[in-house]
């Protein structure tokens, strides 16, 4: 794990804002080829699944509104920050949910399998969003579902759809 503390920062820009820098040794002390997934810890409060990323000048964080309301932050704010590397097999935790139903559905696992690791993890971040664990079950099956109507074609208009279908479905019973 390493330790060192940075100012939150942020980007003039329509994609990317507020931001951690992260000094260049830690970097490349984190990255092993392509990985670059870590877990970042802030101010002893919030930990969160992250990447490293490169700016033209450094090595960066992205930090969302989430972190920055939660921990009450702001452009400047000076903040006490360790990285670990994320030896998770996608980068993000898994549901049980989502996790079960993979290993008890061979296709809907293969389909899963063939999508790029951002992917995959939007899809197990969209699982774990929800508290109920009757609902993580319901996301997680139209997940399933779809990718494997779609032969892994992710199209999130129609998962949203799919999502919206299995709750109401399960209403009706």
């Amino acid at each position: 794990m390493f330790s060192f503390v940075s100012k939150l920062e942020k980007f003039d820009s329509n994609l990317w804002h507020h931001h951690l820098p992260v000094p260049d040794d830690i970097a490349a002390s984190l990255i092993e080829g392509s990985h670059r997934r870590v877990i970042c810890h802030l101010n002893g409060e919030f930990k969160w699944p992250a990447a490293l990323m490169k700016s033209e000048h450094y090595w960066f964080i992205l930090v969302n509104k989430t972190v920055i309301h939660k921990l009450q932050l702001h452009t400047g704010s000076t903040c006490n920050v360790m990285l670990e590397k994320d030896l998770s097999t996608y980068g993000h935790e898994m549901t049980e949910e989502m996790a079960v139903l993979l290993d008890q559905d061979e296709e809907g696992r293969h389909w899963f399998e063939q999508l790029t690791p951002g992917k995959q993890r939007s899809l197990i971040y969209l699982a774990s969003q929800v508290k109920n664990s009757d609902s993580r079950l319901r996301k997680a099956m139209a997940i399933v579902e779809h990718l494997k109507e779609a032969k892994g074609q992710l199209d999130f208009r129609q998962l949203n759809e799919k999502i919206k279908f299995f709750n109401q479905k399960t209403r009706l019973w």
